[in-house]
């Protein structure tokens, strides 16, 4: 069956990579972004395949006009991937409130919202996947992407959720966590904080040299990202988590190890934290 894609912020990178992958397949697919030209551009070549859609995903009407184009074309939605977002870099002090509502917005509220959107036609088929493509940031913080990775645990917590309850719909959820790939992540779209603070810079100037300095060179192959979330569609056991790059496994491993031994060093203080006669049930029961 050919499948219906509706892929957010298929202008550049993952995105664009995943609506050319999809397309040469022989499926169809939405793509949204705010830089039409771009979007026409990929879908010139696949006529009514391709359905390009100007979409700013923190603009609730713009998401609405968006997924009743989708569904007024095709009919159906069998695949949302929620590819559009932004990255940060700077000390969580360095960024003004505003900007941290602005991560927040269109790293999670907009996927969360493009995901209520789609839900009710994906019950009714009885059938869907949702990819939330979140990033390794998304599972570990490291210092200098406070405001980012924030924006991507929530995104992974309200994912999890979402796939205890939706499942008994045919639905499924797959979290996608990219390490460094060669995407616009490093560009002048990355958000710079408000103001720069001295007494931070030991601390934030290495991280820019790894993250601006490495633009271009990283290991990450953007096609071959979409040809594993593809997989990951296509597998009658799809993951809940999806994992892209040795860099991405390699820092995980050393997160889940850390976190283990350290949880050994404190098990007995919070074991006895319980009233005397409490009987332990199951978190969620």
């Amino acid at each position: 069956m050919q499948r219906v894609w509706f892929i957010t912020g298929a202008s550049s990178g993952f995105g664009r990579a995943l609506a050319e992958a999809v397309l040469r397949r022989g499926d169809r697919a939405v793509l949204a972004a705010r830089r039409i030209a771009a979007l026409e551009s990929a879908a010139a070549h696949y006529g009514q395949s391709a359905l390009p859609v100007r979409l700013d995903v923190t603009d609730p009407e713009a998401r609405e006009s968006a997924v009743e184009a989708a569904l007024d074309r095709f009919g159906r939605i069998n695949v949302l991937a929620n590819i559009a977002g932004r990255g940060s870099l700077g000390a969580v002090e360095e960024f003004s409130p505003q900007q941290l509502r602005e991560q927040m917005e269109v790293n999670f509220f907009a996927a969360a919202e493009m995901t209520r959107l789609v839900l009710p036609a994906m019950r009714a088929q009885a059938s869907g996947h949702i990819l939330q493509l979140t990033s390794i940031g998304g599972l570990l913080a490291i210092g200098g992407f406070g405001p980012y990775c924030a924006s991507k645990f929530a995104l992974e917590g309200w994912s999890e959720a979402l796939r205890d309850e939706v499942k008994a719909f045919g639905v499924r959820v797959t979290i996608v966590e990219p390490g460094a790939f060669r995407t616009e992540f490093a560009g002048p779209i990355n958000m710079r904080p408000e103001r720069r603070l001295d007494v931070y810079r030991p601390a934030i100037e290495p991280l820019e040299a790894y993250l601006y300095g490495g633009d271009g060179k990283q290991p990450g192959d953007p096609a071959k990202a979409a040809e594993a979330m593809i997989a990951a569609v296509e597998s009658n056991d799809p993951p809940l988590r999806l994992l892209l790059g040795a860099d991405a496994i390699g820092a995980w491993e050393r997160k889940q190890a850390a976190f283990a031994a350290e949880l050994e060093r404190w098990r007995s203080v919070g074991e006895a934290t319980a009233y005397a006669d409490a009987a332990m049930r199951p978190v969620g029961g």
